[in-house]
């Protein structure tokens, strides 16, 4: 990528474009460049590695970058800039640095002990002539040793507050209601030739949902790169879920199933805690063991616990009753490993919430090839399941599916909730973007699948009269006055 030598600004699309993974965004002014995010792309293990690895551009030549929220998807690739030599800061609200300082940490444990696993697999297959000699031994993305490194770069920046960036970019952040510290971030250019605003939505959550406080509103811009994850649909109420969720709970215990549900270990998890929590004091659910497997979502909860001020005025009113949201009498986490693995050997009906949330890594890869194929069990899908991820073939519901290279048979029943989403759909992005609306020269629509795009596009323009570009990945946009 060339520098720009002159005035103004100029957008790069690299990651999460015509895809919901993989979050990153270039912006150049005056010679200086940003990121926006640096998320890690997720989807077929060959091609993520390979796209992960190599950065499009020169990670020296960037000279800061902005992150919108802690999810792996927007902050996972970070340690891999700082391990080929980036050494400028990275701002992020303060909850967020906390969070990434736990969630970094743990994808590259996560990393190493899954390349760890499949290469002492394909060592087993050779030595059983079933993998010729000549298959490579793979390396992990990054290391622990480099997500140390990169928590030094963090700059904790409170909601609201201006910030200088650059020498002409100042940046501001507003509350996205997506998940704990998330935001949006407000990006003005001030140059000879004028201000010029830019505002990136990150991803907006729901009104109304558990724990965390609602989207707020960016201040007016001239341009908008928008998230589109539910650009073609309409969530149900939030008020079904709990009776949702407590009917998926009593027919699998009734027929002595587990529930497996794959969960972020960042937001998602301790909403069904706190749900799970609600349903047993009320009795609305039989009293099962339910387990938290994983160690990052343990460090992660208590990363809430620290900033209660965050949490909307309903989860502030629980503890004011002197409940904890996060914990209970039937409610265990774990953490070590031999604990996790005794989860497999359970008999009886229980309920286990484990990382990643779209089964890509982690323990519940092992939870899974351990009860895919029982029909008693279900699994519990709560959120975005990516094209090409294992979570998306159970979602599909295909016959088969591919577990550390094996193919299982889905023979649990697979149910999903909807209601949880993180992500605002159709008419809460619309109803979120109608006060900035006036003076917007273009919306650029990211983080979202093609046919969501189109249709959250032609909403726009129909109610709003706004341009839409739906960018493809490297291209390029001269943002004018």
């Amino acid at each position: 990528m060339s520098s720009i030598l002159t005035i103004g600004m100029k957008l790069t699309f690299w990651g999460a474009a015509k895809t919901v993974t993989g979050s990153l965004h270039i912006v150049e002014s005056n010679g200086q460049r940003v990121l926006l995010d640096c998320g890690l792309y997720q989807g077929r293990r060959r091609e993520a590695m390979e796209r992960n690895r190599n950065f499009p551009f020169p990670v020296n030549a960037v000279d800061a970058v902005i992150l919108s929220h802690a999810h792996i998807d927007h902050s996972g690739n970070l340690p891999s800039m700082v391990h080929q030599g980036y050494k400028g800061p990275i701002y992020a609200t303060t909850a967020t640095v906390d969070l990434c300082d736990a969630m970094l940490k743990d994808s590259a444990f996560v990393q190493e002990k899954d390349i760890e696993f499949l290469n002492k697999r394909r060592y087993r297959r050779r030595a059983l002539e079933v993998e010729p000699n000549n298959s490579s031994h793979e390396e992990p993305l990054y290391t622990v040793a480099d997500a140390e490194a990169t928590m030094p770069l963090f700059r904790g920046t409170p909601f609201d507050k201006e910030t200088e960036v650059t020498s002409h970019l100042k940046m501001r952040y507003v509350e996205a209601g997506h998940m704990l510290g998330s935001a949006s971030v407000f990006v003005e250019e001030t140059t000879a030739e004028g201000t010029l605003r830019l505002g990136f939505s990150g991803d907006i959550g729901r009104p109304g949902l558990p724990i965390i406080r609602d989207p707020e509103a960016l201040p007016p811009v001239d341009y908008l790169i928008l998230e589109s994850t539910y650009g073609d649909r309409l969530h149900k109420p939030l008020d079904h879920v709990a009776d949702k969720l407590a009917e998926v709970v009593r027919k699998t215990a009734a027929r002595g199933g587990k529930i497996i549900a794959p969960a972020f270990a960042v937001g998602r998890t301790q909403q069904l805690v706190l749900l799970l929590h609600e349903l047993v004091l009320q009795e609305r659910i039989p009293r099962i063991p339910i387990f938290v497997d994983s160690p990052l979502a343990v460090n992660v909860t208590e990363v809430f616990r620290k900033h209660i001020e965050l949490f909307d005025e309903e989860t502030q009113k629980f503890l004011q009753n002197g409940n904890d949201p996060f914990g209970f009498r039937m409610l265990r986490y774990v953490r070590d490993v031999q604990q996790s693995k005794a989860l497999n050997d359970l008999r009886g009906p229980c309920l286990i919430i484990s990382a990643s949330g779209m089964c890509e890594a982690g323990r519940i890869l092992h939870h899974l090839r351990n009860n895919i194929e029982d029909p008693r069990n279900t699994i519990l899908i709560t959120g975005f399941q990516a094209e090409n991820t294992l979570g998306r073939k159970i979602l599909e519901k295909r016959g088969e599916v591919p577990i550390f290279g094996d193919l299982m048979r889905l023979r649990a029943e697979v149910v999903k909730i909807n209601e949880l989403s993180g992500h605002a759909d159709q008419q809460e992005l619309l109803t979120w973007m109608k006060p900035i609306v006036k003076g917007l020269k273009t919306v650029f629509l990211v983080h979202g699948e093609p046919l969501q795009q189109q249709a959250l596009a032609a909403a726009i323009q129909t109610r709003y009269g706004v341009p839409v570009t739906i960018p493809d990945r490297g291209d390029s946009f001269v943002l004018e006055h």
